[in-house]
């Protein structure tokens, strides 16, 4: 049972297909379209599909409209993807794309490192994204939200950023912990000064993903971006490590009495399959250990 500060329920956006394998090898474009097919069925009803980036810069991201092409659409599943600009929404909408995520640094030198632009020019653009992207849901990613490798991050530079983004119209918002830098204790403090109606994309960078999940969980939070194996990763971010792992979060909570209405089982099965995809083990604990074993409580 959940205790009365818990949700009854909370839901993961998985975005193996996208972050998960941005850094990884080239893998064709029916293999990740099956790789889609296989979370939805599992029972992940948000999963990022791809980028519509310029190949040049992210090449393993090449043919996310094929992808979208080949998975179709269907009635229980939101198919989202990341643009970098109106010519990335312009295209993605072509796709019949469900939603769009879209970054922000709250860190100006890993802004001019993702998208050669400084964190007020990104700002400055983002009405022009939410025109282009009008009745498609658009989801504001902040990224290094709790500290950046490249220069100082305050709670007050943080809270500015989401304050100008909101501002500028974006459906919801995501925040980002872009290289692993965040502590339960970042968590709370920008959760407090921005507010609980956002969602965590957590990195395990340093080990911390989890505990930082609970912390959101604890303040309020009900929205997390998950991967599958824990694969993932920033290309410019160094040393960044890979995303907080589905299968990980969904055993916690499921084992706290927090549904998520995902199949564990199936979720460690396609990290089996992941390994042997990317050609290497991927870092999750739960693929690797396996479901809990009975245990009464009581």
């Amino acid at each position: 049972m959940a205790t009365k500060s818990q949700p009854r329920s909370v839901d993961l956006r998985d975005v193996t297909p996208r972050d998960g394998l941005q850094g990884e090898r080239a893998v064709s474009v029916a293999e990740r379209a099956h790789l889609v097919t296989q979370l939805a069925d599992a029972g992940l009803r948000d999963i990022e599909v791809g980028s519509f980036v310029s190949p040049k810069a992210v090449p393993s991201m090449a043919g996310a409209d094929e992808v979208i092409e080949l998975i179709g659409a269907r009635d229980d599943v939101r198919w989202w993807a990341l643009v970098p600009n109106r010519r990335g929404v312009d295209l993605a909408r072509v796709s019949r794309i469900d939603a769009l995520t879209l970054t922000i640094s709250a860190s100006d030198g890993y802004s001019r490192k993702n998208v050669h632009r400084s964190t007020d020019e990104a700002i400055a653009g983002v009405g022009e994204i939410v025109d282009a992207a009008a009745g498609c849901e658009l989801d504001a990613v902040i990224s290094c939200a709790f500290g950046s490798p490249f220069e100082d991050v305050t709670l007050r530079s943080v809270a500015d950023v989401v304050d100008r983004v909101r501002a500028a119209g974006v459906d919801r918002l995501t925040l980002a912990d872009t290289t692993g830098a965040a502590t339960p204790r970042r968590v709370a403090r920008v959760l407090g000064a921005v507010g609980c109606d956002v969602g965590l994309h957590l990195h395990d960078t340093r080990g911390t993903a989890l505990a930082n999940a609970l912390a959101g969980l604890d303040a309020g939070v009900t929205r997390f971006d998950t991967s599958v194996g824990g694969l993932g990763g920033s290309p410019f971010a160094p040393g960044a490590g890979g995303n907080l792992a589905t299968e990980d979060l969904v055993l916690v909570l499921e084992d706290s009495g927090i549904d998520t209405g995902v199949d564990l089982d199936a979720l460690i099965r396609i990290a089996e399959a992941l390994a042997d995809l990317v050609g290497h083990p991927v870092p999750g604990r739960t693929a690797a250990a396996g479901a809990l074993p009975h245990f009464d409580a009581g």
